[in-house]
């Protein structure tokens, strides 16, 4: 298997997981802490393969979002393309971060993502959401440095296992 191959069939992969985790029923208390699982892995993948993410492929990818959560068409895909247009633009930086001050970037850009998100719903003339809508970013924080060293250690054993 050549070594596109496999870093293509864990991309995808992780795109699937993030579709599916955004299926996921949760009860009505753990849905605040839910995060935004397919930011995280478009986060990790704009650091570590930039010439995978396009922000014309992020928006397809954020459409793909949109209509499996069934949210306003086009909503995540503006949140991920502005979310990974500030990775991309910063990526020289936030990829050698230590991994505490990575957490915080990403904290940064969930928050910001959040920022968009009520935006959006504030000109679409929804009311303005109640103050556990902020503990996503929090969720977030919390899970990005095991999903990035999970992430990292899955594409190194497959790099070693594809000779």
């Amino acid at each position: 298997m050549t070594r596109e191959r496999v870093i293509g069939g864990l991309f995808w992969g992780s795109i699937a997981a993030c579709y599916l985790a955004q299926l996921l029923p949760l009860p009505a208390a753990l849905l605040p802490f839910k995060p935004f699982w397919l930011a995280l892995v478009l986060i990790y993948w704009a650091l570590e393969l930039p010439e995978r993410m396009p922000l014309g492929f992020v928006f397809l990818l954020g459409v793909g979002g949109d209509l499996i959560g069934g949210e306003l068409l086009g909503e995540q895909a503006l949140r991920l393309c502005i979310l990974c247009f500030i990775v991309l633009r910063f990526r020289s930086r936030l990829r050698f971060f230590p991994m505490w001050q990575q957490t915080l970037a990403v904290f940064a850009l969930l928050l910001n993502d959040r920022i968009v998100y009520l935006m959006v719903h504030t000109f679409a003339g929804d009311p303005l959401p109640a103050p556990e809508f902020w503990l996503a970013p929090v969720a977030g924080m919390v899970v990005w440095p095991w999903l990035f060293l999970l992430l990292d250690d899955v594409r190194a054993r497959l790099r070693t296992h594809e000779g």
